[in-house]
């Protein structure tokens, strides 16, 4: 792909995010139709003025339901990112700046690739779900625990890259200044290393994103995800699979949003990619 197609490319994902972000951030403010509101005289109903999306088998409008559930799913998204990137640039760093426990941490980090995340987190969902639900209420319980379960066991990738960027820079001229200089180790790797690692850590956690979205979305539609009163794309399309040969739309734009959503998030972080690249 030319410099110029990769450069379109690139904005039209990051435009298609923010769109997506600016969506769900502001619908429930536009939208007049509240996610949880019941009409049972309206269930199940097609596309009309006041539903453009139709109803679900409660008669609650099921676009209002899209908006709040992509703020569930894109939250999800977005803070098991944030925490599998912050584990993977530690351990990575660690790794890299001290020898004697490399071969450890990469033992560490090769023992979690051979790992199946979903029937782990599935096993780790049925274990501590009504621990956490009992002390943090039922939605922030689940939160948590679907959080931290992607976030726990999809920081690998990230380890790697900035492991070997790590060491790769702890040889070069200016790092070696200021080790000569009196440079604490800390102080290497908080001016010197990081700032260098970050636009890496930045192309993996938009990747990562896209797949924390997915695994949310699988664990909802396998039914140990949200509650059902609670709207998540995964969880709209676990509501609607029962009715896919009558009503597919039901199943369609939870699935439309969620595949857009992962096209973005990924033709994000290959664009990113692509161009950090160019620039090495």
């Amino acid at each position: 792909m030319s410099e110029r197609g990769g450069n379109a490319v690139l904005w039209i994902a990051g435009a298609g995010f923010a769109a997506l972000l600016l969506a769900v951030a502001l619908g429930p403010l536009l939208w007049p139709h509240a996610p949880g509101t019941m009409d049972l005289l309206q269930r199940n109903a097609g596309p009309s003025a006041a539903h453009p999306l139709g109803t679900d088998q409660l008669g609650r409008d099921l676009l209002a339901r899209l908006i709040v559930g992509g703020r569930l799913t894109l939250s999800v998204g977005l803070a098991a990112m944030a925490l599998s990137v912050t584990l993977g640039t530690a351990i990575g760093v660690v790794a890299g700046m001290w020898r004697a426990l490399d071969g450890w941490l990469m033992r560490l980090t090769d023992l979690f690739l051979s790992l199946p995340v979903l029937p782990l987190l599935l096993v780790a969902v049925m274990l501590f779900r009504d621990t956490l639900t009992r002390g943090l209420g039922e939605v922030s319980g689940l939160f948590t625990l679907v959080v931290i379960g992607i976030g726990a066991t999809s920081w690998m990738p990230t380890a790697r890259v900035v492991r070997a960027l790590v060491l790769g820079l702890r040889r070069r001229d200016f790092v070696t200044a200021a080790v000569a200089g009196g440079a604490t180790r800390g102080a290497v790797i908080t001016r010197h290393i990081l700032p260098h690692c970050a636009s890496a850590i930045l192309v993996s956690g938009a990747l990562g994103v896209a797949s924390a979205i997915v695994t949310e979305s699988a664990l909802s539609f396998l039914g140990l995800g949200f509650p059902p009163d609670t709207a998540s794309w995964g969880r709209m399309l676990a509501d609607g699979a029962p009715y896919l040969q009558d009503r597919p739309a039901r199943v369609i734009w939870p699935g439309v949003m969620i595949s857009l959503t992962v096209l973005f998030v990924t033709y994000l972080g290959d664009g990113l990619r692509d161009r950090i690249d160019r620039r090495a």
